[in-house]
């Protein structure tokens, strides 16, 4: 585990404890035991804490600090898998190494920044023959799920436009990420989650088309500073017939820290024949603790995402689509090492290869809006506003025009 920060302590850690004692079973592939290794951290203070305080076991788990920690973690012979939650700007140079090392690898979102960076973690990836995954822990949200399901049975037929908005507390910028927060925007860490939900779940014969972007600072830091409080971004697809889809994506993290919902969510989506419309906060539960709400009981929990429960046979878990994304994915690679004959392996690792919600090899385009957004938000922090990326132009893949400058700026050569 590289990186032990608010992700790991909300889905990998209880995904590994449970897994250290119950491990894994399909048919496919059989009982398949788990077991946390290994932990790489900066400075080691947060593996300390965790090691101090994971339940009593018998299974070493080593942990490597600073700036040689991964390779030594790499040099481990009996590491199968690493699993990355890094900041976003870390992912790169510790994805590589991994794939490089023949370990399977599973990174939480955005996998990269740019698309040579994702153009190297798959050609890496196939070299060595490992899976590498990206967590979009959303796409299991059931009324996700239910939406695509819609789609794919064509009840919901021909995206039009849509928005989304995912509004985080103070506290994530002024707090939980402010090591890493310098230079960095709220769209990166979040819209992304929605950038895959809809290239996902509407994918057709359409073609992303070009993206645009905005925001406010000055809060987090300066008002003309590189480090964003909000952001705005618009995508554009466009169908063979030539109508557009087009989708806004607002993002923050500085809502107060006392709202209700901890995290306020909301998505539109209009359709030729219809309208979805969803809110995670207002999905029917309402609480209120005296000297414990809105923290740390928050008014309108989100009990689908991750929730510690007490079943009715009497054990304790901890559940939720946030920690099933990351079960899914052990399954995945349990079945590639040890659902068939050794001779066959390669065959089952294309399998799991095709899956496309999670496969590097289907981040094309929410790589490459990520991308565009960060070059016209660094335009914008130049005074040049206004900026419009387009994709698979006459010029490159990604083609970067900017008010007042008469050349476009190609972004990735290549086709998306």
């Amino acid at each position: 585990m590289v990186g032990l920060g608010m992700i790991f302590d909300e889905t990998y850690r209880p995904f590994f404890e449970r897994a250290q004692e119950e491990g894994i079973y399909r048919k496919s592939f059989g009982p398949t035991s788990i077991e946390l290794g290994g932990i790489v951290t900066r400075t080691g203070h947060r593996a300390a804490r965790y090691l101090a305080n994971r339940p009593k076991t018998d299974i070493p788990c080593d942990s490597f600090v600073g700036e040689h920690g991964l390779s030594e973690l790499l040099q481990q012979t009996d590491i199968n898998v690493v699993c990355v939650a890094t900041p976003d700007d870390r992912h790169f140079d510790v994805s590589i190494q991994a794939i490089r090392s023949g370990k399977h690898v599973l990174i939480e979102k955005p996998s990269v920044l740019t698309l040579v960076q994702l153009d190297q973690l798959q050609a890496a990836a196939e070299k060595h023959q490992v899976l590498v995954k990206v967590v979009y822990h959303k796409l299991l949200d059931p009324d996700h799920k239910k939406l695509r399901t819609h789609v794919a049975n064509g009840i919901l037929q021909h995206v039009n436009n849509g928005y989304c908005s995912l509004l985080e507390p103070k506290s994530i910028s002024g707090s939980q990420f402010a090591e890493w927060i310098t230079g960095r925007n709220p769209s990166t860490y979040v819209a992304v989650h929605y950038i895959k939900l809809i290239d996902f779940t509407f994918h057709t014969d359409w073609q992303l088309h070009r993206i645009t972007a905005t925001g406010q600072r000055g809060l987090v830091d300066s008002p003309t500073g590189p480090t964003w409080d909000s952001n705005q971004i618009q995508v554009i697809y466009r169908y063979p017939d030539g109508r557009e889809a087009a989708f806004d994506i607002h993002t923050s993290w500085v809502n107060p820290d006392n709202f209700p919902g901890y995290v306020d969510q909301e998505v539109q989506f209009r359709f030729d024949n219809g309208i979805w419309n969803a809110h995670q906060r207002k999905r029917g539960v309402e609480i209120a603790v005296e000297h414990q709400s809105p923290n740390p009981i928050k008014y309108t929990p989100n009990h689908h995402y991750n929730g510690s429960f007490i079943e009715p046979w009497g054990d304790a878990s901890q559940r939720g689509y946030g920690i099933e994304v990351i079960e899914r994915f052990f399954e995945e690679v349990a079945f590639v090492e040890f659902g068939g004959k050794t001779e066959e392996r390669r065959s089952r690792l294309e399998k799991m290869q095709k899956l496309d919600y999670n496969d590097i090899r289907t981040d094309r385009n929410t790589v490459a809006i990520v991308q565009a957004v960060e070059a016209v938000l660094e335009e914008a922090v130049q005074n040049r506003p206004g900026s419009t990326v387009f994709v698979n132009h006459s010029k490159g893949g990604l083609v970067l025009f900017s008010p007042g400058i008469s050349e476009p700026r190609v972004l990735y050569a290549g086709q998306v």
